[in-house]
């Protein structure tokens, strides 16, 4: 199947709704089945809520506003790339003493918007922890494959975006 037989703003759709899947899957794993997220699965997890919003944005736009959004969702989605590849090196190769960076909602504490962010997003597992798998992979390793994913569609998308503006 080729990429351009769903429309760019389509592709924005289902990317967002992926996203959301994914962060509905990650509250499952964290309010029904008991798992503690990690700094690093929050850091993620923001990276994720990034872009949902700009697939978001992108599906209701069109020309250079599409493209923006579409370049914009794959540097979010690079950032989250870089998070989930540093918290895999971390499950495969555990340091000797547990320290997976500054805790996250430590950072957010410091900023009065601390109140509106919700408490699903305090993080306090143990980054080098595998907690649950899936085909032999971690948490960290399928959202890193996601990442990798929503990178490259979203430039595929600003490509397609960018080039029908042009002709």
């Amino acid at each position: 199947m080729k990429l351009s037989v769903i429309s760019p703003q389509r592709w924005m759709l289902l990317m967002a709704l992926s996203g959301i899947g994914m962060l509905a899957f990650g509250l499952y794993l964290q309010h029904v089945v008991g798992l503690n997220p990690c700094p690093m699965c929050i850091v993620q997890r923001y990276a994720l809520v990034g872009v949902v919003v700009l697939a978001l944005i992108g599906w209701r736009l069109s020309g250079i506003g599409l493209a923006a959004s579409s370049l914009l969702l794959t540097l979010a989605a690079g950032f989250g790339a870089f998070t989930a590849a540093r918290q895999s090196w971390l499950q495969w190769y555990p340091p000797e003493v547990v320290n997976c960076g500054r805790d996250f909602y430590g950072m957010v504490e410091n900023f009065p918007l601390n109140r509106a962010i919700p408490m699903i997003f305090k993080g306090s597992g143990d980054c080098s922890k595998i907690d649950w798998t899936f085909l032999g992979g971690s948490i960290a390793n399928w959202s890193f494959v996601c990442f990798v994913l929503f990178g490259l569609l979203g430039l595929w998308v600003a490509i397609q975006s960018r080039s029908a503006h042009t002709s």
